[in-house]
């Protein structure tokens, strides 16, 4: 392959240390901040399936989120260019994830329902077909290895 590289810095530091470290598997919070230079930093955790915070984002939400991020990128970008006037973009997407009895576990599935409004002088067939593009072209989407999955409705303006 060659192509531009880009390099991404993140650093997650473990906050849930409440005197004990991980002396007992209960005995510790699964709190982090995930933090990147010029950012608000991201309050962090497991699961609460996996003894998580809830108040706080999960690794699992944050890859659903990632996904669903990056298509829109896409597809915004694409209906820019095409001439589809997008008035609001939103996305209710899903993540599967399966839990082996052994405690590891994968992705089986992510599908984005992006509900996007589009200006009654765009065409709504190409505002359609561009999310097939946006897919093909998603870095994080090309980057996985489960099916991520596009059901968009488009919405014209009256």
């Amino acid at each position: 392959m060659s192509g531009k590289t880009h390099g991404y810095e993140v650093r997650v530091v473990w906050t849930g240390n409440d005197g004990t470290g991980t002396r007992t598997y209960r005995g510790y919070r699964r709190d982090h901040q995930i933090a990147a230079p010029g950012k608000a930093p991201i309050a962090g955790s497991s699961d609460p399936a996996f003894r998580g915070d809830p108040a706080r984002w999960n690794p699992e939400e944050l890859l659903v989120a990632s996904l669903s991020a990056c298509h829109k990128l896409w597809y915004l970008g694409l209906c820019s260019q095409s001439g589809v006037n997008v008035l609001s973009y939103e996305d209710d997407a899903h993540g599967a994830m399966i839990e082996e009895p052994g405690g590891a576990g994968q992705f089986t599935a992510v599908v984005l329902r992006p509900r996007v409004l589009i200006d009654a002088a765009s065409d709504a067939a190409l505002a359609r077909d561009l999310h097939r593009k946006a897919h093909a072209m998603c870095f994080i989407a090309r980057s996985v290895n489960f099916p991520v999955e596009a059901e968009p409705e488009i919405v014209v303006a009256a």
